[in-house]
């Protein structure tokens, strides 16, 4: 190899990494977990210096990009929820607030939303809110999302496509309270449905409550509640390690199908039981038979 070429290589200048002061970031954010009180000021001046750190990484990879690095698809997706997050942060930072419209809480899932539900050891949850419903033992899905949704509005749509699945409209809903509003019940009224519940306002003096009634329709309705919990601890939905949406979307779906068909498996069963008993009534009654004769 000719001598001018390696003149050329070593005078050629060399890509020099990335000075991105991770170790000082991790440093920081470390002293401020580790302290006992959390003051306002402290918590200010913690993100202030995360964001310093963060803007200057995206600045530092805008220049490599301008000087025609290429990136990959996942490797760009994740590049504009590192933006979109930084933005988020900004706002909040600038506007001394502590939310923001669709937040991003999670770099590897950024369609993932905070619900808040209000419970003492789980005061906010993540992932997926669906509705289903149960008919006759059968659960179907109606409705999945990852925001933060009122389950009230979809109560029309599910009554539609039970009229379109069944042909008629149901005789009663047995649904929480936080669908009786009045939308719905003028609904269900319009309709001839009967929905559960309480009513609307303060108890009326003279107006008779069936209260029987109220502690049936409660006790009917806790089947829905039975089949989120036999999900969660039976048919994996507790323990869905999905990343993408799509995906995360249909292990909930198969966890319902899964539901559906540990209900034909108790059916087969009770099946199978039933005739064995048969059978060994029926053994039982030839065996006397053939000694009394």
């Amino acid at each position: 190899m000719p001598k001018s070429f390696w003149t050329i290589f070593t005078t050629l200048p060399m890509e020099r990494k990335l000075r991105t002061y991770r170790k000082c970031a991790r440093k920081d954010y470390l002293k401020y977990v580790r302290c006992h009180k959390h003051t306002a000021k402290m918590t200010h001046k913690a993100v202030e210096k995360q964001m310093s750190y963060l803007r200057r990484d995206l600045k530092a990879i805008d220049r490599k990009l301008c000087h025609g690095k290429v990136l990959t698809v996942r490797q760009t997706e994740r590049l504009d929820t590192i933006r979109t997050i930084y933005e988020q942060q900004k706002c909040m930072y600038d506007n001394h607030t502590h939310s923001v419209s669709d937040r991003i809480i999670s770099v590897s899932q950024p369609f993932i939303r905070p619900i808040v539900r209000g419970k003492t050891s789980k005061p906010v949850e993540f992932g997926a809110k669906l509705d289903i419903s149960v008919v006759d033992g059968w659960t179907r899905l109606e409705y999945c999302s990852f925001d933060a949704y009122n389950e009230a509005g979809n109560l029309k749509t599910m009554v539609e496509r039970f009229r379109e699945r069944e042909g008629h409209y149901p005789t009663r809903i047995l649904a929480d309270k936080l669908y009786r509003n009045r939308d719905n019940l003028s609904y269900c009224k319009e309709y001839g449905i009967r929905l559960s519940g309480p009513a609307l306002g303060r108890p009326k003096k003279g107006v008779p409550q069936d209260k029987e009634q109220d502690y049936k329709d409660e006790c009917e309705r806790v089947e829905a509640e039975r089949r989120f919990s036999l999900a969660k601890r039976k048919c994996g939905m507790e323990l869905i390690t999905a990343k993408l949406r799509e995906t995360v979307a249909h292990v909930v779906a198969m966890s319902v199908l899964v539901l559906n068909l540990r209900k034909i498996q108790s059916a087969l069963l009770g099946l199978f039981v039933y005739l064995w008993n048969v059978f060994l009534s029926q053994k039982k009654m030839d065996h006397y038979s053939v000694d009394i004769i």
